[in-house]
């Protein structure tokens, strides 16, 4: 059992993470500009990890069940997530940056507090990471063991969206490119949005498998 709960938690991990998301979107962005990417894929798999790790250890409970910090994360992260979105929409409107060869680095301190905000002020993580996947594995033989896998696939998840953007880079060497990019970007970030304000989001259907 052991081994079916490892990798069950893998495939519920991936399930949550490989959706393009405003984590994801980053994290391909920082790729394909090939800055800072191995300090940014370990910041958001150890967060993963942390946030799993609180989930099992029972710090859903807590979150679900506390409506005043649930609604503060609820308008914060849809205001931090629009103005991304309207950051991202801006370098698409202008597009002619956008290049690799002209575009000018981010500092590391940037993309990492960029990289703190999409996982910890967007409670969709919260609420995804931390109480959903904390309940699923609460519910395995070996919770634990659950847990290790899905820390593990966001760890492989990430390592291979920053490390194969790289692989797009012929495909970006446009400036039509990078404005569809950041439109795509754009549009994640106001839906993203969006989906905090109406409380919906169409992934929770994994709160029903029988995993």
């Amino acid at each position: 059992m052991t081994v079916i709960d490892f990798f069950a938690g893998f495939a519920t991990g991936l399930a949550l993470i490989v959706a393009i998301g405003s984590q994801n979107a980053f994290v391909l962005r920082m790729g394909l500009r090939r800055e800072h990417v191995l300090p940014i894929v370990l910041f958001c798999a150890l967060s993963d990890a942390l946030l799993i790790v609180a989930g099992i250890g029972g710090a859903g409970v807590v979150i679900r069940g506390n409506t005043t910090l649930l609604a503060v994360a609820r308008y914060g992260g849809a205001l931090f997530l629009a103005s991304y979105g309207a950051l991202a929409a801006m370098r698409a409107w202008r597009g002619g940056h956008m290049q690799l060869e002209a575009s000018t680095p981010t500092p590391l301190a940037t993309a990492l507090a960029a990289c703190f905000g999409f996982t910890f002020l967007n409670p969709h993580v919260y609420l995804d990471t931390v109480v959903l996947l904390g309940s699923v594995a609460n519910q395995r033989s070996d919770p634990w063991t659950f847990g290790w896998g899905a820390c593990l696939s966001s760890l492989v998840w990430f390592s291979a969206l920053g490390y194969g953007a790289r692989l797009l880079g012929p495909l970006f060497e446009t400036v039509t490119a990078w404005r569809v990019l950041d439109s795509v970007i754009a549009l994640v970030m106001f839906a993203l949005a969006g989906t905090l304000l109406t409380g919906y989001a169409p992934w929770h259907f994994l709160y029903f498998l029988p995993l």
